[in-house]
């Protein structure tokens, strides 16, 4: 019996409808149920993580305690972070405290009531969710290089101690006393960071001096390379950040911050506190002037010299001979910006030649120009200034000299830069946050 041909084309069109329906069956069997996969609220919930990941992609912070010769400060810095970009400073929240750590060389446990303060500061600043990714570092500077090692490492594990109960990410070489030449790095790093050039190849890096307590830096990005290769090891620095490398000449002179620098001139020796009254006798003070010095936990009294001769040109040669041969000149400091800080800021101050909060510009030769009129007024009997202040202007007009510095050059004063703390605490943090982010490790 033969088919008619519609009932071939009929009987074929029901195969292919039953293979079609039968593969796609097969096919949405295979398909991984992602209904069944999503938790209860499944929307909520990734709203959620979302907002969680945009607070610990997005922001970043830093606490670096910066321990001085004079006081104890701490940083919070809060960065945001975006991929592919340098991160930005979002926020520092700033607290100082005094005394300075070395205070506390024959009592360290009394340190911890100052470090324990200065921890809340940070836990009242940072939310708790991002403690344990916070990292938390202690510098300590020129106040600490002085004391003998077994009191300054006693300090530290103490330090140490008080840390490693915080809560924040913290690892005990996070504690450490700071070399002077990447104090210089780091103050460096800081000021042209805030500047906005940092991250760029084109625009001109401005350079830094710092003048502290116990040591004075000096720091700038070397332009010549026939200089580097002339520089001896110990001066040039190199480091890289935001695939930029840069070369520094920075060196940190211990022993010729302004208070070091006093105690020299006065006749004293660091360190070394002298037998009896501990009486120091200098040209540098008033004829009539006797009072107290308290200096690294000694108490001097000091007198000035019997009337007779020059108050500023006896002075001058005496501070002279200090610093004779102990500083390296360099001829390319003329060529770029400086910005300076710490006593050089505060005795500008004292002088009236910028404005307290704002900062300004001075040149070097307002220092010398200063000395001189501070020093032949009291030759003349007037001591409305401070006892020392001859002293201090005097070193400060020889040291910029040495360092190759001419009467003409100016240098550029700022305690803030966009309402951030100038100093190098900003660099040190922020090249911790970059080695975290590169090697998960400061």
């Amino acid at each position: 019996m033969r088919f008619p041909k519609l009932a071939f084309v009929f009987i074929f069109l029901v195969c292919l409808v039953v293979y079609l329906t039968c593969v796609k069956r097969h096919y949405d069997d295979s398909k991984p149920q992602v209904s069944d996969q999503l938790p209860q609220h499944g929307t909520d919930t990734h709203k959620q993580l979302t907002s969680a990941q945009v607070v610990s992609e997005h922001f970043q912070y830093g606490i670096m305690f910066d321990a001085g010769s004079t006081g104890t400060r701490i940083h919070i810095f809060k960065f945001q972070i975006e991929p592919n970009e340098a991160p930005k400073l979002a926020h520092e929240t700033f607290r100082a405290i005094k005394p300075g750590l070395s205070a506390y060389a024959d009592d360290p446990e009394k340190s911890k009531e100052g470090m324990l303060e200065l921890l809340n500061v940070a836990k009242d600043t940072i939310p708790e969710t991002l403690w344990s990714s916070s990292p938390l570092m202690l510098r300590a500077t020129a106040g600490l290089r002085l004391l003998p090692g077994e009191k300054a490492t006693i300090l530290l594990d103490k330090v140490r101690e008080v840390f490693s109960e915080s809560l924040f990410l913290f690892r005990p070489d996070s504690v450490s006393i700071m070399d002077g030449t990447d104090e210089g790095m780091s103050a460096w790093i800081t000021i042209n960071f805030l500047l906005g050039v940092l991250h760029g190849t084109e625009a001109p890096k401005v350079g830094m001096l710092d003048l502290g307590g116990g040591s004075t830096q000096i720091t700038f990005a070397l332009q010549d390379d026939k200089t580097i290769q002339t520089l001896p090891i110990d001066y040039v620095t190199s480091f890289q950040m935001f695939n930029i490398s840069h070369a520094l000449y920075s060196y940190s002179y211990l022993g010729l911050g302004l208070m070091s620098a006093r105690l020299a001139v006065l006749g004293g020796i660091e360190g070394q506190p002298l037998p009896g009254p501990r009486e120091l006798v200098s040209p540098c003070l008033a004829p009539d002037y006797s009072g107290q010095w308290d200096h690294a936990e000694v108490l001097y009294t000091v007198k000035g010299q019997k009337a007779g001769e020059p108050i500023y040109e006896t002075c001058l040669t005496k501070v002279e001979k200090i610093i004779y041969k102990r500083v390296r000149k360099i001829e390319e400091v003329n060529d770029m910006d400086f910005y300076a800080f710490s006593y050089y800021y505060d005795r500008a101050v004292d002088l009236g030649l910028i404005d307290e909060s704002a900062g300004g510009s001075v040149r070097v030769n307002d220092y010398i120009e200063g000395a001189k009129k501070v020093c032949n007024n009291m030759a003349a009997g007037g001591i409305k200034e401070s006892p020392f202040l001859c002293l201090d202007l005097t070193y400060i007009s020889v040291l910029l000299q040495e360092l190759d510095f001419p009467p003409d050059k100016e240098l550029k004063l700022a305690r803030q830069i966009n309402n951030v703390e100038t100093s190098w605490a900003l660099g040190a943090t922020f090249h911790c946050i970059e080695s975290l982010r590169k090697h998960g490790t400061c």
